[in-house]
């Protein structure tokens, strides 16, 4: 009996078969992953290109109500800020041609 069970391969190729299977899939999970990975690094890369193109520089008047006296009725004062140049804001963002789709910028509709 413990001789028949040694010699008995009939698991063997499906244990073989299996575990390349498996394998296969792991390295396909693994270049997916990578590509997902990849095409999101790229799209947060166009997301901060664009937040950097941004002028953030603004700014309020004042302004000041008087009576009919003349008198001050009310008054605010205005406040502004201009944007410094940072490391990141010189990127600016271009348009790549991608072969086969038209850029929508320029009203082509072939």
């Amino acid at each position: 009996m413990l001789r028949t069970l040694l010699n008995d391969e009939n698991g063997f190729i499906i244990s073989a078969e299996l575990m390349l299977v498996i394998t296969l899939m792991f390295c396909a999970a693994a270049v997916g992953w990578a590509a997902v990975r990849d095409a999101l690094v790229n799209e947060l890369n166009d997301v901060s290109h664009a937040i950097g193109a941004v002028s953030q520089s603004y700014s309020v008047t004042g302004f000041k109500k008087e009576k009919l006296t003349g008198k001050p009725h009310a008054q605010c004062s205005g406040f502004g800020f201009n944007d410094d140049a940072d490391e990141c804001d010189c990127k600016i963002i271009e348009y790549v041609d991608v072969c086969g789709k038209n850029d929508p910028s320029t009203g082509d509709r072939e």
